[in-house]
């Protein structure tokens, strides 16, 4: 009975240690994620291989490091200076994600922390730069997708060799100094009316050109026209007149040649 105990014994920690090994040997990946294998008794870490999704197995001794590597987004609000030393504060946000074929280099080289101590600085390095190119009126007003732009091209030359793809950078608030803003308010307020003014003077000027060129186009029409009416062709137009009033049906009395310039009087009752 004292052996059949023993055994039973025996049994239930080989049991339990068969469990404990199969749980240490078998490593889930989720969706979104790969994963780094590490051999602490060997060569470290496997630099040949990322594993994707699904199930793996293991040596116990060994340990799988796990990765998200779908697009992930990293926001910060940073103050730096503008071209003329003006301090800003700048919103931004960053969409990143490990390269998956050289996340084991990653891990290696740069840790499971890169993004606070690899991207992070790159991004704050790379706003500083850009920002300092500009005046706070250029970012306040129009030049925030170029901004938008030069940020993203800084930060991926700065991590160009760090094994981090940057897919897009977006500025969502650049804020000023509220005096600054002020100002930049009243002058774009004041540009707007000068360029508002200068429309309608535009025209009110164009206007005042077509109405003198239409006078001189009538002064030209009546000088073409009084040219051309000499005496015999107002006589044969008063003559073709005549006619044509003598053919109606109105009773009338008409005198021949006792007209101004020789046309005929008609006298009727109509």
């Amino acid at each position: 009975m004292e052996k059949l105990s023993r055994a039973a014994i025996f049994i239930i920690i080989g049991v339990v240690l068969f469990i404990i090994i199969v749980i240490k040997s078998s490593v889930v990946i989720e969706a979104g994620q790969a994963g780094v294998l590490f051999r602490p008794f060997s060569d470290g870490v496997e630099t040949e291989r990322t594993y994707g999704e699904g199930f793996a197995i293991i040596a116990p001794w060994n340990d799988m490091i796990i990765f998200p590597v779908r697009q992930l987004s990293i926001s910060d609000k940073m103050r730096v200076l503008s071209v003329n030393g003006l301090e800003v504060s700048v919103d931004a946000t960053v969409w990143y994600q490990p390269e998956y074929d050289k996340l084991p280099y990653l891990y290696q080289e740069k840790g499971r922390n890169y993004e606070s101590e690899i991207l992070a600085p790159a991004i704050s390095a790379a706003a500083r730069s850009v920002v300092g190119r500009y005046t706070p009126e250029q970012l306040y007003s129009s030049k925030r997708d170029v901004i938008q732009a030069e940020i993203l091209e800084e930060v991926r030359r700065e991590l160009e060799t760090q094994y981090i793809q940057v897919n897009r950078v977006l500025v969502k608030d650049v804020t000023l100094p509220p005096k600054i803003k002020e100002a930049i308010e009243r002058k774009l307020k004041q540009e707007q009316e000068a360029l508002e003014y200068e429309f309608r003077l535009a025209k009110a000027t164009k206007e005042a050109e077509r109405q003198k060129i239409d006078a001189e186009g009538k002064a030209v029409a009546n000088k073409i026209l009084s040219a051309s009416l000499t005496d015999k062709i107002l006589t044969e137009k008063g003559i073709e007149a005549t006619l044509q009033l003598s053919q109606s049906p109105n009773s009338k009395v008409i005198v021949v040649g006792s007209g101004s310039n020789g046309l005929p009087i008609i006298l009727g009752d109509q």
